[in-house]
């Protein structure tokens, strides 16, 4: 990594690459990315409590007009904001009929059945009992202790962000024919980031993965990877990649352009499909910070901001989950090598 990245920061975070190396001349990879060392990952992570919080979406899609509705781990859920503008959530059928609340209306913070005008204000009512929300303002969470069996928690496992004031998020959101545990694979397999995306990333090197002196208590992986802006120009920065719980993975930037700066990827659990394969919806949070002065303005501009960081993210998922979907399908068929 360059070293005006590393110490003190440069006044202007971009560089020039020397003469750029093809595709096909980077140094591989292969003998790097250990399967048992992605494996002993992935098991480090699946064994973290989550406390049977689930992400249901960006906190920005439920909104104070109309309820939200998704299957999680096979279970119908509906969320909404009362008058405070407080998430409340619960089973998505409702309790007269099974008329699909997703489908229904909020009037005054109250859930409104549209089949026979059953009012719910978020407390048990009629045989139907609330879940236990949480919104952490970016992300909208429901906690399922029948699916996830584990002990509660009374707020999910979220890793440390920027500040709101001094930052932009955007929530990206894809499905894939897979597990959580296949997308949280991907994640724990940063070796592949500039082969697999020429087009974003280039100059990977995972240092010491695993290490004591990588800052990530012995777990964790720190990469030295530069983002690809036009041609030459790129930003270099050290980012760490770690699993606090079983279906998410982060990654910070440590050093560099952007540092504190986080982007979340969560997998959810959804159920099966028609042909009874399981679904996965990733959600990938991205918090941007910088302490630079011109940041305010890239603040100003986030409504117009998060569509371009969304359209990144949806980029580097269309091959992600392909990479997911083509792992979940070899171990379910007994040909996975790892």
């Amino acid at each position: 990594m360059n070293r005006a990245g590393r110490g003190g920061r440069s006044r202007i975070p971009l560089r020039l690459r020397a003469a750029p190396v093809r595709w096909e001349e980077q140094r591989p990879t292969w003998q790097d990315a250990k399967p048992a060392l992605i494996g002993e990952a992935l098991a480090r992570a699946r064994a973290r409590p989550s406390g049977n919080w689930y992400v249901l979406g960006a906190s920005r899609s439920v909104t104070a007009d109309r309820p939200f509705g998704r299957t999680v781990a096979g279970r119908e859920v509906v969320a909404w904001r009362d008058a405070s503008g407080r998430l409340l959530a619960g089973p998505g059928a409702c309790p007269h009929l099974g008329a699909p609340l997703r489908d229904s209306r909020v009037r005054c913070g109250t859930l409104v059945c549209h089949w026979h005008g059953l009012a719910l204000q978020g407390g048990e009512f009629a045989g139907w009992e609330p879940l236990p929300a949480h919104d952490d303002g970016v992300l909208a969470w429901v906690r399922l202790d029948e699916a996830g069996g584990e002990a509660p928690l009374d707020r999910p496992v979220v890793p440390p962000r920027p500040a709101a004031a001094r930052a932009v998020d955007a929530v990206y959101e894809a499905t894939g024919v897979c597990e959580p545990e296949d997308v949280v694979a991907n994640r724990l397999d940063p070796w592949h980031g500039a082969w697999f995306h020429p087009y974003s990333f280039v100059d990977l090197t995972v240092l010491d993965p695993g290490g004591a002196d990588d800052a990530t208590g012995g777990d964790g992986f720190a990469v030295d990877v530069s983002f690809k802006l036009a041609g030459r120009v790129v930003v270099p920065v050290r980012a760490l990649f770690t699993a606090p719980e079983p279906r998410t993975v982060v990654m910070r930037i440590v050093e560099g352009e952007g540092r504190g700066s986080v982007v979340e990827t969560h997998a959810t659990p959804l159920g099966a499909d028609g042909a009874g394969r399981p679904r996965t919806l990733v959600t990938e949070a991205v918090v941007a910070a910088s302490d630079r002065r011109g940041f305010a303005a890239a603040r100003a501009a986030a409504p117009l901001l998060r569509p371009l960081m969304r359209a990144s993210a949806g980029r580097l998922w269309r091959d992600d989950l392909a990479y997911a979907e083509r792992r979940y399908e070899l171990r379910s068929t007994g040909r996975f090598p790892g």
